[in-house]
């Protein structure tokens, strides 16, 4: 009402981000996962929930809660994983088309309200397949797209209507909270699987019945945290202990810190690299990754001053060697001590 004088704006702006990041990350990702269903609450029942997001509750727990979290960091199977359009891995092939991963990466940030709502359709597949789709992913996609128009119309509709001739600054301000949301969950988000040292798997490194040990060995190596503050963890959903949710993802949020010390304890025990750098530094980290891997295996180290236009035309061209990449499986750890 009052977003005309700059006070009340940045006022506004700061805590309409607040209360959106903080409904997404530590409200609404926990309660659809589950984790205070044992309170039989129907306010913040998974099964009841709708939250202040384009996904619709229902798309966004099959595509989280019942893949990413079965199928964590397997290439081809995880869409999460890079959300089906990065390289993500050395093992991957790379393409011409990888070159410009960091601006989708970035595009990504700035919309990823909307970027998971697709994530969790599935669209990806069906374009790079050329599929058709069937009669009932036109019913979800229906679905979406109407979820998709009620968060537009009440954010850059309803609400700079109700602010009369402050329409305008309204509107700035309402798309400036929910861009610094995007950005702060998708970075909190990548922070999670992306950065240098988490493990991506090959479904060929899988065994076919994989084992209860072999299931939380894989979240365990394809997860990575955040240190920081007891705010910080809040922000970012408690998703800042990824490897606990990872392990135990219905176990309520706020629990994650408490058992930390705990796992970590198996890590060192069994030696285990337990993944957790400052906000800071795992972002960066994310997005050195994204940034490597962009480039042909080993193109960094074979480029120099005498021959940087020659390795650009191999860019250009897709003439380039292959470099083998060897990883970690999941078997062949032993523990440090008897």
């Amino acid at each position: 009402m009052a977003s005309r004088r700059r006070g009340a704006w940045w006022a506004g702006t700061t805590a309409l981000a607040l209360a959106k990041i903080l409904d997404n990350m530590e409200i609404g990702h926990n309660v659809l996962h589950g984790q205070w269903d044992w309170m039989r609450d129907p306010k913040i029942h998974s099964s009841t929930w709708d939250w202040d997001h384009a996904s619709p509750p229902a798309q966004w727990k099959r595509a989280h809660n019942q893949t990413h979290h079965t199928y964590t960091n397997i290439l081809g199977h995880d869409n999460d994983l890079g959300y089906g359009i990065m390289r993500v891995d050395e093992r991957q092939e790379w393409q011409p088309r990888h070159l410009v991963q960091p601006f989708w990466n970035l595009v990504t940030a700035s919309i990823f309200e909307y970027g998971i709502a697709m994530f969790d359709l599935d669209l990806g597949e069906h374009i790079r397949d050329k599929r058709k789709m069937s009669t009932e992913k036109k019913v979800e996609v229906r679905v979406a797209l109407d979820k998709a128009r009620r968060q537009l119309t009440k954010d850059f509709v309803i609400f700079p209507a109700l602010a009369g001739r402050g329409w305008r600054s309204t509107l700035a301000a309402n798309a400036s909270a929910i861009l610094a949301r995007n950005l702060w969950s998708h970075s909190v988000i990548m922070c999670g699987h992306f950065p240098e040292g988490v493990q991506a798997f090959e479904l060929a490194e899988l065994d076919e019945h994989e084992t209860r040990g072999a299931w939380y060995l894989r979240q365990m190596l394809g997860s990575a945290n955040i240190s920081g503050s007891r705010t910080m963890h809040l922000m970012a959903g408690n998703l800042s202990h990824q490897i606990e949710h990872h392990i135990f993802p219905d176990l309520p949020s706020n629990r994650y810190v408490e058992i930390a010390p705990r796992v970590r304890e198996v890590f060192d025990r069994y030696g285990l690299p337990y993944n957790s750098r400052p906000l800071v530094r795992q972002v960066a980290s994310a997005w050195h990754r994204v940034i490597r891997l962009s480039l042909p295996n080993g193109w960094l180290a074979d480029t120099n001053r005498r021959n940087l236009l020659p390795q650009l035309r191999r860019l250009t061209s897709a003439e380039v060697r292959p470099t083998s990449v060897t990883s970690v499986g999941l078997t062949g750890f032993e523990p440090a001590t008897p």
